[in-house]
């Protein structure tokens, strides 16, 4: 099994920026002149542009066996201790695709407390970044990832293709740490990046200390081809939710259930449709069940996806679509993993293909020819059909496959060129060399329907150290700034420092998301502010400062997968959003914002990305004149967390209070 990682677990490059500023050095703390190289081992490094690191390269062979002749160059960054060195740090990125070095701002921000005397090493795997991207075109700059393009990526590397898999990456991390004379390491993976270090750990065990595994799945089990647990986790996440928030337990059923008429009404009358992205440009798109299964299965983007799914399929058989096709619009464009310059430096899509292709267990025998391979995967999918329809219910297999290539997973690779049995698929690492006897620690999103808390299991299953951490009401990777709960990194930290696990007490103490109050086009329709002492404005002023709230709420929601710092309300309006302050927090201003046709809100809304608190000034106007000012406040917890509204409405004293947005 094999995922791809989902950009929505990315830092917003605003944000990214900040949070790498705020751990570089003041100016006063650096030396006036520095020298331009140093020796580490034997590596000779140089200065980092642009980053306080030192930078390495190291020429591998593109194959070891040298039946492909060749070198690759190999590019690190080296980040020393502060002090006297005790380790050496090591994370290793998703994907597969990304560059490690791009995602610096997150992976020092968590090894900040241990930086005082350990030394940090970043590499970016041969085939990403500056380690000589793969640039596959048309793969890389299509509007739509298509199996052929996968094809035809794999026949334009040629004799390369099976040689940027991760036994291969792994060779060169342990000549990286081998020049640098570094080790034992404690090394960290997140998503794809934990199959990459499973890979590592079992070739190459004599130079870990630790292994942490955040966002894990096993290199291999039963049926893994098939990706069994995707779907049983994606309906539990809806329904477990639903089942921790008042209004929507109240409903009868589970989520899935409330969205079944979604579904329904999807398969008897798709249609064309547009709506904008969490960036606000317009998508066009074909609203049908595939569409659906791509919003609840891609868990991109992870957060709003969440939060508003139930509310807006509920809407969509009510006869209000905007909602959920902007839910549908938004996951085209957040699976899209590419940058918006489609930079292979960014993220390549070749060399995800490339190890997606070589590693990961697959429907059909990829050492056939793609021509008998495509007979090969209708036999497959036949047989599946007859002996488990519902593998991705409530979807169709037919529907679940009309996912993008590399979230259905299941047949990407059936044009990707025979594999070369030289170089056997990395899934089969473990059974041929054993998993070490080292401390291991996977840690599990309760709530992630990429890498499952069933694979997460499975994964620590196979090391006879290994301890599972699995964070309640959490989704997909729990270490990293992102995460909506500090403990995971927290816990990370502790296990790197005394190889135990210590209290983690705090996973099981994230709240529950706030999921999203029923969607509304006019002000009226949404359920009043409970007013407080001092309040002298009536049920009309209660609604429109409830809507009001309710529009900073699906704000948020877009924040946490936007990426350009701009975007656009539901119904019109716009907003703009930067980062401030330390530590990071967002600044966000809105514009005329609509969520409702009838009230338009502006004004400002500061909270921290990971936190559920915040605060927003805002000031609004409804279309029947009314206008009102309203300073919103709200605490960090889960659904039974409230907003304290204190304003006016047309010069009367308004004092409520509402479910927190």
């Amino acid at each position: 099994m094999m995922t791809r990682d989902t950009p929505a677990r990315r830092r917003t490059p605003w944000l990214a920026a900040l949070l790498l500023a705020s751990l570089a050095p003041t100016a006063s703390g650096v030396p006036a002149e520095r020298p331009a190289t140093r020796m580490v081992g034997s590596a000779t490094l140089t200065r980092c542009r642009g980053v306080d690191a030192w930078c390495g390269r190291l020429a591998r062979p593109l194959d070891a066996s040298g039946r492909v002749a060749g070198t690759i160059d190999i590019v690190f960054e080296y980040y020393a201790a502060r002090g006297t060195r005790r380790g050496t740090l090591v994370a290793t990125e998703g994907g597969p695709g990304y560059p490690a070095t791009e995602s610096r701002a997150a992976y020092l921000a968590l090894y900040e407390p241990l930086r005082a005397d350990h030394d940090l090493v970043l590499m970016d795997n041969r085939g990403t970044g500056r380690s000589a991207a793969i640039t596959c075109e048309p793969l890389q700059s299509a509007a739509a990832l298509t199996t052929e393009d996968i094809g035809r990526c794999g026949a334009a590397l040629g004799a390369r293709a099976a040689l940027y898999g991760s036994s291969d990456a792994s060779d060169d991390l342990e000549a990286v740490l081998a020049a640098l004379d570094a080790g034992p390491v404690d090394l960290y993976g997140d998503s794809y990046g934990t199959f990459f270090a499973q890979v590592f750990a079992v070739r190459h065990r004599e130079r870990l200390r630790s292994l942490v595994l955040d966002g894990a799945y096993p290199l291999d089990g039963p049926d893994l081809a098939w990706y069994p647990n995707y779907a049983p986790a994606m309906r539990a996440k809806f329904d477990r939710e639903c089942e921790r928030n008042p209004a929507c337990a109240a409903r009868p059923g589970s989520s899935l259930e409330h969205m079944a008429p979604a579904l329904e009404a999807l398969r008897r009358r798709p249609h064309p449709a547009q709506a904008t992205d969490a960036d606000g440009n317009v998508r066009h798109f074909r609203a049908d069940a595939g569409a659906l299964a791509l919003v609840l299965f891609g868990a991109a983007p992870a957060y709003a996806t969440l939060r508003e799914a139930d509310a807006a399929a509920r809407a969509y058989v009510a006869g209000d679509r905007r909602p959920l096709e902007r839910l549908m619009a938004e996951a085209l464009a957040a699976v899209d993993s590419r940058d918006r310059s489609h930079a292979a430096a960014l993220f390549s899509e070749g060399l995800a293909a490339a190890v997606m292709c070589q590693d990961a267990p697959q429907i059909f025998d990829m050492r056939l020819p793609p021509a008998a391979r495509l007979a090969a995967r209708e036999r497959a999918l036949a047989e599946r059909r007859r002996s488990q329809p519902d593998s991705y219910a409530p979807f169709t297999i037919d529907e679940y496959r009309e996912l993008p290539p590399d979230y259905a997973f299941i047949e990407q690779c059936v044009h990707w060129p025979a594999a070369d049995p030289a170089h056997p698929p990395a899934y089969r690492e473990g059974a041929l060399r054993g998993f070490p006897a080292l401390p291991v620690l996977v840690v599990s999103g309760e709530l992630d329907n990429m890498t499952t808390v069933a694979d997460g299991a499975a994964a620590a299953a196979q090391f006879p150290q290994a301890r599972q951490l699995v964070l309640a009401n959490s989704l997909h990777v729990n270490a990293l700034p992102h995460a909506r709960s500090a403990c995971g990194a927290a816990l990370v930290r502790e296990f790197i420092a005394t190889l135990e696990l210590g209290d983690a007490g705090c996973a099981s103490a994230v709240p529950a998301l706030r999921l999203a109050p029923d969607f509304a086009r006019d002000s009226d329709a949404v359920p009043p502010a409970a007013p407080r002492e001092g309040n002298v404005t009536g049920e009309r002023g209660l609604r429109l400062a409830a809507a009001a709230v309710a529009t900073v709420g699906d704000l948020l929601g877009r924040l946490a997968a936007n990426d350009s710092g701009h975007g656009v309300g539901l119904r019109g309006g716009r907003f703009v959003a930067r980062s401030t302050g330390l530590p990071a927090a967002v600044h966000a201003t809105l514009r005329a914002v609509r969520w409702c046709e009838d009230l338009a809100v502006s004004g400002t809304v500061d909270f921290r990305p990971g936190g559920d608190d915040g605060e927003a000034h805002l000031s609004f106007r409804a279309r029947d004149g009314r206008r009102g000012e309203l300073r919103v406040s709200w605490p960090p917890g889960g659904p039974a967390a409230r907003a304290q509204l204190v304003g006016q409405i047309d010069g009367r004293a308004l004092r409520a209070e509402v479910p927190a947005p």
